[in-house]
């Protein structure tokens, strides 16, 4: 992993990754010689790590930012989040700014399911660089690119993809993009259920890309 960040300009830059990757020597790495910020989420393969962010934060309180989402995907979801510089030197991991915990409520429209998750993390920022609110938009963004991946291998199959040769790869990813791209920009539904549209209605490709008298009209 480190190796492929070496030729990338990354001085102030924050990064974001999966749990797998919440790691003493990649913190290290990014704030010492790349000059950068990690946001991390810290999961079970940090026991000790999640213990000690787990226990200060059971009596959270009332949340310094809450944040409430379009009911986009047919789901209503409320975002809180608590943070706290209090653990910095309790905390045995490099470069902890604050700690962090988000809770994420959603409700099902069509069922009226409810449900609950928690993600606990740590950031390099300190709470002069980085608000309540600033903190959750680094982790939605993180799972907004996530996002992105997983359409482009579930829709497009795209790990199984067989081009990797010269500029192919690229290309064809960069296609894949530009297609989630216009599905997206077409109202409301998902990108696997419009794919499923247009395979049955062929011409209706040309109406997303703008190409037929009606759509052009």
């Amino acid at each position: 992993m480190i190796p492929l960040l070496d030729a990338i300009d990354m001085e102030s830059q924050d990064v974001t990754v999966d749990a797998l990757l919440t790691q003493r020597e990649f913190a290290t790495y990014l704030v010492e010689k790349r000059k950068a910020h990690y946001f991390f989420t810290v999961k079970g393969n940090q026991p000790s790590l999640l213990e000690a962010l787990e226990f200060p934060f059971r009596d959270r309180g009332e949340p310094p930012f809450v944040e409430h989402t379009p009911a986009d995907h047919g789901r209503i979801e409320t975002r809180q989040i608590w943070t706290t510089e209090e653990l910095n030197t309790y905390l045995d991991f490099p470069y902890v700014g604050q700690s962090f915990v988000i809770e994420r409520h959603s409700t099902n429209k069509k069922t009226g399911k409810l449900s609950l998750d928690i993600c606990y993390g740590i950031t390099s920022r300190t709470a002069a660089q980085a608000s309540p609110k600033r903190v959750l938009q680094a982790n939605r963004g993180h799972w907004a690119i996530e996002s992105c991946h997983h359409i482009l291998d579930w829709d497009f199959d795209e790990d199984r993809s067989r081009i990797r040769t010269g500029y192919g790869p690229e290309n064809i990813t960069r296609l894949r993009r530009f297609a989630i791209g216009v599905l997206r920009s077409k109202g409301r539904g998902g990108v696997a259920e419009k794919m499923r549209r247009l395979t049955l209605n062929v011409r209706l490709v040309f109406d997303y890309l703008r190409m037929s008298q009606n759509s052009c009209a």
